[in-house]
Formats: C-alpha cells, sequence, structure tokens
C-alpha cells in the first residue's frame, strides 16, 4: 500500500536504517478545519491504544501524522 510520505530513521546505536510510511496518499491535510479537528480527535483515539513505548516515540507513522496535521490534543491548529 502507498502512502503520502516517508521518512527514513537510523538507530544511532545500531546503524541500521527503517523506513517509516504515514499519510494517505493523494489526500492533502487541512490543519484549522473542522476535518482537521475530527482526525485530530480520532488519531488520539488511535494513541490512546498504543503500548506507552509506542505512544511517546516520534516516528511512529500516527505520531508523524498528527504533526503533519499540526494537532494540538483532539484539536488541529492552524499555525
Amino acid at each position: 500500500m502507498d502512502k503520502a510520505k516517508k521518512k527514513t530513521i537510523t538507530n544511532p546505536k545500531t546503524g541500521r536504517k527503517k523506513t517509516v510510511k504515514y499519510g494517505q496518499k493523494g489526500k492533502t491535510p487541512a490543519p484549522g478545519t473542522s476535518k482537521g479537528d475530527s482526525y485530530c480527535a480520532r488519531s488520539q483515539g488511535i494513541k490512546k491504544g498504543l503500548s506507552p513505548a509506542k505512544q511517546r516515540d516520534p516516528n511512529s507513522p500516527n505520531n508523524l501524522s498528527r504533526k503533519r496535521w499540526k494537532c494540538a490534543g483532539s484539536k488541529s491548529k492552524k499555525k
């Protein structure tokens, strides 16, 4: 399945690289709108279901997508 974005992360201890793919292909985020608020609320629920380590991981697909949508809690910010 193709995704909109991908980020390559290098483990500083081992030097191994891992590619994380995230975001829906063909869709553009609309931060600060009702659609953005809906996405942020939904993804916050997904985040609560993850393990504590994954919740804090800045390179998890859910956290990278939340950053792209400019989520702050369950709301999406314009700036």
